[in-house]
């Protein structure tokens, strides 16, 4: 813009300097040429005045008639100052004023003598040898005294010095106006310049900015020229961007914020097989960063086979595809994949979008609910069936056989004695996992509290002579439900006494210990046996319900397999966690940790 200015200053300066250089030459010129005439013409007046005052004598001596005419000049050019010269007709100088006509040339050949004998009066303009400056010569052919035919020519000489001095000062006056103007107009014009490229300069340079998506910027727009027309609709223009533009964004931070809380991962794949998006879902589901997979083909997710097949076969039928797929990496899933043909913004060619859903837990529910009844129904079915069988049998004529009748009629009761445990275990379960009864949590002193578990468990213990050996440190209070810590604590207990030979120990302790940061306490509350033990493979399932490491000695001991389930979940509602250690024929440990204070 700074080049376009010094053009645009460059461009007024030549225009003016041209126009006032040309008014200057024609002034010069016009001054000459009128100076001239106005000369040409007194000089014409006085040769007039001169041939009246002394006209060319009749014929006679020439001797006498130069002289004569020579004093006459000499005379007039006291009286005029100008040079005066007589000639007659064929050229022959008769008196001048300032040299002796004998030393002169013939004057026939002259301009202003020629144009004279030929119009009657002629003048011209040339150089003096003698006088080294430009003179004027002016000629007028004239009669004798009585008239008639002409008798020569009357020649006055001016110098024009004086009028080319006049000429060179009004040159010199000229250069220096001329001089002076360029000065103020190329100051004017730099101003006249800047007032019209600033404007410009600030709209090129917002249109810049703006291209570069900043469109906060704004040009000043006062005035009511065409100029701050431009900048006023530059800046609606900016102003309209910059509302789509916030939109926009905004539209894309929503669109974003859905894409990254989605469960569900989301693949955008164009025609040509590279990936456009990438989810933070996904992200997790396949393995591998957004970074990594956007503007890539897909076929370089090389960990996933089957998908990559399924999205192959997507773009060449451009049909919707579902499927659930097995995945390995990062690790063992099962995805819900959903394929959906979309023309993407920007392309002609339609591409893929993949919803992708990890099913995993739903399946594995669907499987533990089914496995849950099942198992509910083996489990009723075993007592339902002991009853129906044995009151069959009484129906049938054993209740006349009274020891029989009493051994069936207590088979019958204990049948109906589990079947009462379990339906209450179920319920007890269900209003546990629903969370239909909300914890009461209170202060409970451990020492006593677990004093009267061990009162409660202690015929039990003694029938199979099990020594129950519990400790804990003395003042140790804990936030918990009252009720639900003694199911907690009374379900470990029990099986620590239903698995351990007789003449065993059950171990209890309680102490506080602090988290890794040591920014909470818990109580660890550790119950331990000298039982059979569970084996290393089924210690990850011992909290599932019904699930059980000897079912026959579980039956025998009258245990529902839904124990631990309940001790599990009641530790997480205390905001606890419980883990066990065990070796087969040494025995197992069952270690729950409480928050001190609940949260």
């Amino acid at each position: 813009m700074t080049k376009f200015r010094l053009k645009l200053t460059v461009l007024f300066v030549l225009l003016i300097g041209f126009s006032v250089l040309a008014a200057g030459l024609l002034m010069g010129n016009s001054y000459q040429r009128n100076h001239q005439d106005a000369l040409r013409n007194h000089m014409i007046r006085e040769l007039h005045v001169l041939n009246a005052a002394t006209p060319w004598p009749e014929d006679g001596d020439e001797d006498k008639l130069s002289s004569y005419l020579e004093e006459e000049a000499k005379r007039f050019k006291e009286i005029a100052g100008m040079r005066v010269t007589y000639i007659r007709l064929d050229g022959k100088v008769m008196g001048d004023s300032d040299h002796e006509p004998a030393t002169m040339d013939n004057h026939i050949a002259r301009e202003e003598v020629r144009q004279a004998l030929a119009e009657g009066t002629g003048s011209s303009v040339r150089h003096s040898d003698t006088l080294g400056e430009n003179m004027m010569y002016v000629a007028l052919k004239v009669s004798g005294e009585q008239g008639g035919e002409p008798k020569g020519i009357i020649r006055l000489s001016m110098s024009l010095g004086d009028i080319e001095r006049s000429l060179n000062n009004m040159w010199l006056a000229l250069i220096f106006g001329l001089c002076l103007l360029f000065v103020v107009a190329a100051v004017v014009s730099y101003r006249v310049a800047l007032s019209v490229t600033r404007p410009l300069e600030r709209m090129t340079s917002a249109a810049k900015r703006m291209a570069n998506m900043d469109y906060a910027i704004r040009v000043p727009e006062a005035g009511r020229d065409e100029m701050s027309e431009l900048a006023r609709a530059l800046n609606a223009m900016a102003g309209s961007l910059q509302g789509q533009l916030d939109e926009i964004r905004h539209n894309g931070t929503r669109l974003q914020g859905v894409l990254d809380n989605m469960m569900s991962g989301v693949v955008m794949i164009a025609h040509d097989g590279k990936i456009t998006l990438f989810s933070r879902q996904a992200e997790q589901l396949l393995g591998g960063t957004a970074r990594e997979r956007v503007g890539r083909s897909y076929t370089e997710i090389k960990q996933h086979y089957e998908l990559t097949g399924l999205i192959r076969e997507g773009l060449t039928s451009l049909v919707t595809l579902h499927d659930e797929l097995t995945v390995y990496y990062p690790e063992e899933r099962l995805l819900e994949i959903n394929i959906v043909p979309m023309t993407m913004s920007g392309e002609e060619e339609p591409g893929l979008l993949l919803v992708m859903q990890d099913v995993s837990a739903i399946r594995k529910l669907e499987r533990m609910r089914s496995e849950f009844v099942a198992n509910v129904s083996h489990e009723l079915k075993t007592p339902v069936a002991a009853v129906k069988g044995f009151a069959e049998t009484l129906l049938a004529g054993a209740i006349n056989d009274p020891e029989t009748a009493r051994s069936f009629l207590t088979i019958i009761q204990d049948e109906s004695d589990r079947l009462n445990r379990l339906i209450g275990d179920i319920l007890e379960l269900s209003k546990i996992e629903s969370r239909r009864s909300p914890l009461q949590f209170s202060p409970i002193e451990l020492p006593s509290f677990l004093g009267r578990m061990t009162e409660l468990l202690s015929a039990e213990a003694a029938r199979k002579d099990i020594e129950l050996d519990v400790r804990t440190e003395e003042g140790l209070f804990l936030e918990a439900d009252e009720d639900r810590l003694g199911q907690i604590v009374m379900n470990l207990m029990q099986n620590g006494i239903n698995y351990t030979p007789e003449g065993g120990r059950v171990k209890v302790r309680a102490f506080v210990v602090a988290s890794e940061n040591e920014e909470e306490e818990f109580v660890r509350i550790t119950v331990s046996d000298t039982g059979i033990g569970i084996p290393k493979k089924d210690i990850p399932r011992i909290f599932e319900r019904f699930y059980r490491v000897d079912k026959a000695r579980s039956r025998s001991s009258g245990g529902t397999g839904l124990g631990l389930s309940i001790v599990k979940h009641l530790t997480e509602l205390h905001h606890g966690t419980i883990r066990v250690e065990s070796t087969v024929g040494v025995g197992s440990q069952f270690i729950l940790e409480l928050p001190l204070i609940q949260p």
